[in-house]
């Protein structure tokens, strides 16, 4: 039951992740709300970076739809693992970019809780 949850769980971050990456190709702006100050979304320069970041995403999220296919959840529990250093080193980067407190806990954190409580259900079981 519990492996059951947790991979719904990150079957949902998987998809959240491809659509928030799917997102910065028709909305750059959208990523104003990452949490970075001043960001310029109408730079094209910025925008060129943002779409590396957005292929980045998709394919992250891709993993995971991939490790729940055809993988054992102790797999997938150790992808999500060392995914959760992504959200970690997001809240870091907000942070140390004297971004809103929010951002860096409420967003990047929570995420990067969530995600660690799915792989420690997803190894325990």
């Amino acid at each position: 039951m519990l492996t059951n949850v947790a991979s719904v769980l990150a079957g949902l971050i998987g998809a959240g992740i491809i659509f928030i990456g799917a997102r910065a190709f028709w909305a750059p702006q959208a990523a104003a709300g990452f949490g970075i100050p001043g960001t310029p979304t109408e730079d094209r320069n910025f925008q060129a970076w943002l779409t590396v970041k957005a292929v980045r995403d998709i394919a992250s999220g891709l993993f995971i739809f991939i490790l729940l296919a055809g993988a054992t959840p102790h797999l997938l529990g150790w992808f999500m693992l060392t995914a959760t250093v992504i959200p970690v080193g997001d809240a870091l980067i907000v942070l140390r970019s004297n971004g809103p407190k929010a951002a860096v806990y409420g967003i990047h954190g929570a995420t990067a809780v969530v995600m660690l409580a799915i792989s420690v259900f997803l190894l325990v079981a």
